[in-house]
């Protein structure tokens, strides 16, 4: 079956349909990752978005539902120059095109990826339809008619046996594995939707608060400041991501849309206080302005070597803490990893702190 991809300003590509046949409308964004299709896939951070694949064959190892980041695909399309048709790996469970098939998804091969993500470098990030027949309407009555997803937001308690700190982790659309990784980081977990009330989080007495990441603009998100800015000044607290954005509106800073945002995970990003470069796993299309940090109480400690854009947070006379990129990674290399240990130690700290004032 044919399928057509066409961009807001007219640009439109014909390939292949796999996956689920049926239309899908949102931005489209590209990853440069040479693996992890299935992570970014189940990423709530890209609901709504169409993604496009840059490394040329997708799917080449299949699926394994272990690698899943939430419990169903946020995304609203994949975008690939060639689906691999004979995966071959020993834990995989199912084909990507059958994946896709599950989760509702809808798919396109065999156009010029190339050419696609050339042209949003170019343009910027564009609105764009997948239909599996050519539009007969005007694109913005044909994009409005098409429904967007929500991402699904937890409601959970994990809990480890070795559990040293608490922590409630305010879910904006939240991944599997920032949850692994502070579990692993001896944490018990309590998972709780944005739209908690204060009373309600202060209830579970938590040593910690943890911001997740999530999609769409930061600024969609102004009901959640003053539940940020209540938090701040009671626990230590930490944010990832669209968690970071809103740490920073929630102290007067600003944020901006990138062109076409950082997705994939070799991003290189400098520590300014060490001055070491890891390389970061990123998925974002905002970013905090550097220049509006100057009227805050937040400095910024790391920043993109690409585009210098900020990378890090740190309160000034608070126990708070932020990245951009995404220190669990999953996938993507384990440089960043530390930033839980440093978020763990201020929980530490705060403790020790408060039971010598009692």
């Amino acid at each position: 079956m044919k399928s057509y991809l066409i961009l807001e300003d007219g640009l439109t590509f014909a390939g292949d349909a796999f996956g689920a046949h049926i239309a899908a409308a949102g931005e489209v964004v590209f990853n440069t990752g040479m693996t992890g299709y299935q992570e970014a896939i189940t990423d709530p951070s890209y609901t709504n978005q169409l993604i496009t694949f840059t490394y040329p064959l997708i799917g080449n190892y299949g699926i394994d539902a272990t690698h899943d980041q939430a419990k169903m695909a946020g995304c609203a399309a994949v975008i690939v120059r060639e689906l691999a048709e004979l995966p071959n790996h020993y834990a995989q469970q199912m084909n990507l095109d059958e994946f896709l098939q599950q989760e509702q998804v809808p798919g396109i091969q065999g156009i010029d990826t190339r050419q696609l993500t050339k042209h949003i470098r170019q343009h910027g990030t564009l609105k764009a339809i997948l239909t599996t027949k050519p539009l007969t309407v005007p694109f913005k009555l044909a994009y409005a008619a098409i429904k967007q997803k929500k991402a699904p937001l937890e409601r959970a308690t994990f809990t480890t046996t070795h559990a040293q700190q608490h922590v409630v982790l305010i879910d904006f659309g939240t991944k599997k594995a920032i949850i692994d990784q502070l579990l692993a980081h001896d944490c018990n977990v309590d998972v709780v939707p944005y739209t908690t009330s204060l009373a309600a989080i202060e209830a579970l007495q938590p040593d910690g608060i943890f911001l997740s990441n999530g999609p769409d603009d930061p600024a969609d998100y102004q009901a959640a400041l003053p539940l940020i800015q209540a938090l701040q000044v009671k626990y230590p607290l930490a944010g990832i991501c669209l968690g970071h954005q809103l740490l920073a509106l929630a102290n007067g800073a600003q944020t901006y849309k990138l062109q076409y945002g950082h997705r994939g995970l070799n991003h290189p990003v400098k520590n300014i206080a060490t001055g070491k470069t890891i390389l970061t796993s990123q998925n974002h299309g905002y970013a905090v302005a550097a220049e509006s940090l100057a009227n805050t109480p937040l400095t910024m400690t790391a920043y993109e070597l690409n585009d210098h854009s900020v990378e890090g947070l740190r309160h000034q006379s608070l126990p708070v803490i932020s990245v951009q990129y995404h220190p669990e990674a999953n996938p993507g290399p384990t440089d960043a990893l530390g930033f839980f240990n440093e978020f763990c130690t201020l929980m530490i700290t705060n403790k020790t702190k408060n039971s010598s004032v009692a």
